[in-house]
């Protein structure tokens, strides 16, 4: 049996513990996850937790796993050029100030080599689902041009606060960036520095207090499907940056954004073949 041990950074303080553990150790499946928790592997400051514990900075936590048999990226496609996987929830694409391992160096491990994969776009820390790397120069510059210009159908699944109406509709609004805040707001008018979003939806299933849509990202801003959808009076269940907090209490949704990138279509203009009109999904997790 393996442990380990991690010390929580600012940044991370009052995160639940279950959340944490995915975060530090990406290579645990959520099966395994919760299995730790079930056969109580899992200690704060020596004392064993539940999943929902919120853990505090200075604290340390220290979780006792086996070693899985399957490697922690989820690869769903890969040729010479690029690296398609299936981004769980709960670590980032990128290295930051909460620690753990990142999407990136899981990539750069996986394709090996001095160039190191370049993520072409990305997914919020919570936000799980189709995450595309270039793996040379080459493509990189292909790829960003394929998402600056949106030569690509891009759509995400995701639960909402409400029965949504109409159930399926193109909503137009536009998008003001906070970066002190780490958040944006919407706003109806095209104000100084706001930026036009345009976000598709359609209704899939009513599920009890919730509806489950199909998203479609005309245009690409941060945030834009979390803040966009809170502002039409229908928050992402889970999310408690734009959402409300005491539905996601109710519904025990803390901490598990309910969003997933579940499909993507590319087309590079016969620069790389393999990718034109080709479909990628994936099953959603919620």
């Amino acid at each position: 049996m393996a442990m380990r041990s991690f010390s929580l950074p600012d940044q991370l303080s009052g995160s639940r513990v279950d959340a944490l553990v995915r975060r530090y150790l990406p290579e645990l499946s959520d099966a395994q996850v919760r299995s730790v928790f079930a056969h109580r592997d899992v200690k704060v400051d020596g004392k064993r937790v539940k999943p929902d514990v919120r853990v505090f900075l200075g604290q340390e936590v220290t979780v006792f796993y086996m070693e899985p048999s399957s490697p922690a990226l989820d690869v769903v496609y890969e040729d010479a050029d690029v690296l398609l996987v299936n981004k769980r929830a709960g670590f980032s694409v990128e290295p930051d100030d909460g620690g753990g391992v990142s999407v990136k160096e899981l990539a750069a491990r996986h394709v090996g080599g001095s160039f190191q994969p370049v993520p072409c776009h990305r997914l919020d820390n919570q936000t799980s689902g189709l995450l595309l790397f270039a793996k040379n120069e080459a493509s990189a510059l292909v790829l960003e041009d394929v998402f600056r210009r949106r030569t690509l159908d891009k759509r995400y699944t995701c639960l909402v606060r409400g029965s949504v109406k109409p159930p399926e509709a193109t909503c137009r609004a536009y998008l003001l960036k906070d970066a002190k805040a780490g958040k944006v707001r919407i706003v109806d008018k095209a104000l100084p520095r706001a930026r036009q979003i345009l976000t598709a939806y359609r209704t899939l299933d009513v599920q009890g207090q919730c509806t489950r849509l199909e998203v479609h990202l005309i245009t690409g801003r941060t945030h834009q499907i979390r803040a966009h959808m809170a502002a039409l009076g229908h928050p992402l269940l889970g999310d408690d940056l734009y959402g409300d907090r005491a539905f996601n209490r109710q519904m025990h949704a803390q901490g598990k954004l309910m969003l997933c990138a579940t499909s993507l279509v590319l087309d590079t203009g016969g620069r790389l073949p393999n990718l034109d009109g080709k479909s990628f999904s994936v099953p959603c997790p919620f």
